[in-house]
């Protein structure tokens, strides 16, 4: 039996800090995942950034009530759930998700989160585990599940390895340049193509 471990943003959704550097003209907020392959610099280096400007959660989750799904998401989640079980495995922050998760059906979410002091300022981030995509995949094998990992980043790689089937979707040319040997696609049709082909055939 299979089951689907997919990343958020940047495959389901925007990337959150894309979308708050524009709202807040901070360009170096901008990087993300896909440039950077150390998660935790990456985040110690953007609360730096909010302590230095002010910026709080409220902040953060009223930029991210505005985001919507990407164009073809939600119809690429309507068709999984008449067919596989979905697992939204994320490197983002309970306390930034919930109103993604809304707009999507409420899905199974594995995450982080933050500590907020009483002002509202992020002081810290909080990692459930190391490695914690790839140990959710390993996981679903011990039950016995095949998976199927879609990602787009340098955070999604050990996930993606680790399942049956990985799948980068639309990542940038330096995931790609660096990760030759995963299956790339663009759109959410390659997407269900290879998901059907996959359970109809029982292959890798």
């Amino acid at each position: 039996m299979y089951i689907v471990c997919t990343d958020l943003e940047g495959v389901l959704v925007p990337e959150v800090w894309i979308n708050v550097a524009r709202w807040t003209g901070i360009d170096e907020l901008k990087l993300t995942t896909r440039d950077i392959s150390d998660y935790s610099a990456l985040m110690t280096r953007r609360l730096e950034i909010l302590r230095q400007h002010g910026i709080t959660i409220t902040d953060i989750q009223k930029v991210i009530s505005l985001l919507d799904l990407m164009p073809g998401a939600q119809d690429f989640i309507e068709w999984l759930h008449g067919r596989l079980q979905m697992i939204v495995v994320s490197d983002t922050f309970r306390e930034f998700a919930d109103p993604l998760l809304q707009k999507m059906g409420w899905p199974l979410l594995f995450c982080h989160h933050l500590t907020i002091d009483g002002n509202g300022n992020i002081t810290d981030f909080n990692l459930r585990q190391n490695d914690a995509k790839k140990m959710v995949v390993k996981k679903m094998q011990e039950l016995n599940y095949k998976v199927i990992a879609i990602g787009d980043s340098y955070n999604d790689i050990s996930m993606l390895r680790q399942a049956e089937m990985g799948i980068l979707f639309n990542p940038p040319p330096n995931v790609i340049n660096d990760n030759k040997d995963i299956r790339v696609v663009t759109s959410y049709m390659q997407l269900k193509n290879i998901i059907r082909d996959t359970i109809d055939n029982g292959h890798k």
